[in-house]
């Protein structure tokens, strides 16, 4: 099985969302073409730290809020416009509305076929 990457360049995204937001976000990135996704449910805190929030009913102070991590590899060159989809259809303009980081990717390497790089994804 050879790793070759055939020349192509592959991006990993990552994207800390609020969870109702979820499905949303899922349809616009396969309007895009985006092919599949893994989705964690997380906890985590950034800006919002220290306030209180109202969560099912109580109300807490934040430590740690529901958060949805999704990360997707893509093509370098769909990137910056699933980065565009993520931010325009994550975003309420509240607080707490989620971060972006881009990687690159060195490989990818599909399990049960062996195919690598983009044809793995």
């Amino acid at each position: 099985m050879s790793m070759n990457m055939k020349g192509s360049t592959m991006k990993l995204i990552i994207a800390t969302i609020k969870p109702f937001k979820l499905e949303e976000v899922r349809e616009a990135l396969t309007e895009l073409g985006v092919k599949g996704m893994m989705v964690t449910e997380i906890k985590g805190f950034g800006a919002q730290s220290g306030h209180t929030e109202i969560y099912r009913g109580a109300e807490y102070a934040v430590n740690f809020v529901p958060k949805v991590k999704l990360e997707l590899v893509v093509d370098e060159g769909m990137a910056d416009q699933v980065v565009e989809t993520i931010t325009n259809t994550a975003k309420t303009g509240k607080i707490g509305d989620g971060k972006i980081f881009v990687l690159d990717v060195g490989q990818a390497v599909r399990v049960r076929t062996g195919e690598t790089g983009l044809d793995a994804i």
